[in-house]
């Protein structure tokens, strides 16, 4: 794998112009599909078109097609497409646009079975305060009765993470006045919120749905989980600190948790420096004990299992990416298992699939 391992694990977004690169890589590694006939609902995936990188449907296809049923998807935004024109505010409502677009193609049926964006989180800039909403309302008619909810992330870290974001946000951003305004423009319009910060972040999420108990808020990445510099030193020590954090956030029912996005560099994981993708039997062994507390602390009703691709490529091929996760949960219920892979992500994403 022609990358320099050292300077690519804090370029930040640097992966996407890496796509070629990577896709060489995780096909070193096929797996069969373990339990090829288990329903799959994708809930965090990115679709974009930048200058050195492409993954647009057909590369999406290419992933999903790899033995396990994925019967739909949910698109998370990314920063793709952005309006070159109108006003700052407004400009994130043609990632919207692109995506519906890219929607209504597999909708068509001729793309295959699976029903890909079939649930759209787009971005608003939700420091705008009141003067969100009408943001949120133009791109909930840009998704033509897809669109879910936004995300407005506000990762922010000490040290290295503060790379992988391309938002640069304050600390507690949060607890700011003018984002709770922006917040709670979204349960009146029937909007959720995606959480995406890093675990040492979470307890200011905690105060934030002390303040709001009717907004649908889905926690991305299993808390975001940080294990490079200065959480890097004893994984055991970052491990105690993400769990007290997580169960601070069970007492609101209306969270619900995504279990994955940890194949992104800033885990602290080192599978992306390896000549070899590593195989399902390794993925599954160092993010077991991260899944199985989010199940053990939220229960399968409120978790679901995601993708994150192609970020997570860094790290593992889409095929067996899922292999891992169906290793973790070899022991679950028929009924725990439809929870985990479909049916959360179903009612939380309001889909008719």
């Amino acid at each position: 794998m022609a990358l320099d391992h050292a300077a690519y694990q804090f370029r930040g977004n640097a992966y996407r112009q890496d796509l070629v690169e990577l896709n060489a890589w995780t096909r070193q590694r096929h797996e069969p599909a373990l339990e090829p006939d288990l329903p799959i609902i994708d809930p965090h995936h990115h679709v974009w078109d930048h200058r050195r990188s492409r993954y647009l449907l057909d590369e999406l296809i290419e992933d999903t097609a790899t033995g396990h049923n994925i019967v739909a998807t949910v698109f998370i935004e990314c920063g793709a497409m952005y309006r070159a024109d109108g006003t700052v505010e407004m400009k994130p409502v043609g990632e919207v646009e692109f995506v519906n677009g890219l929607a209504a193609m597999s909708a068509s049926g001729r793309y295959g079975k699976s029903r890909l964006c079939a649930g759209i989180v787009g971005h608003a800039d939700l420091t705008l305060g009141e003067r969100a909403r009408p943001v949120l309302e133009a791109l909930i008619a840009a998704g033509n009765g897809r669109l879910r909810g936004v995300r407005h992330g506000v990762t922010w870290d000490t040290g290295n993470a503060a790379h992988f974001s391309r938002l640069r946000v304050p600390p507690h951003l949060v607890l700011d006045p003018r984002f709770r305004r922006g917040f709670a423009c979204l349960a009146p319009l029937g909007l959720s919120f995606e959480s995406w910060q890093f675990h040492p972040q979470l307890p200011d999420l905690v105060e934030l749905l002390r303040e709001s108990p009717a907004t649908n808020v889905i926690l991305n990445h299993a808390g975001g989980l940080l294990g490079i510099p200065p959480h890097d030193g004893d994984r055991a020590a970052v491990f105690d600190i993400w769990r007290g954090h997580m169960r601070e956030l069970v007492q609101f029912p209306n969270l619900s948790v995504k279990l994955g996005g940890l194949g992104m560099l800033y885990c602290g994981f080192d599978f992306h420096l390896r000549d070899m993708p590593p195989a399902s039997e390794e993925l599954a062994a160092a993010w077991r004990p991260y899944i199985e507390t989010c199940i053990e602390l939220f229960g399968v009703e409120r978790c679901m299992l995601e993708s994150n691709f192609p970020v997570d490529k860094q790290s593992c091929g889409y095929g067996v990416l899922w292999n891992a996760f169906k290793r973790i949960t070899a022991g679950c219920s028929p009924a725990e298992k439809a929870a985990l892979y479909h049916d959360t992500a179903r009612r939380v994403y309001r889909l008719s699939v």
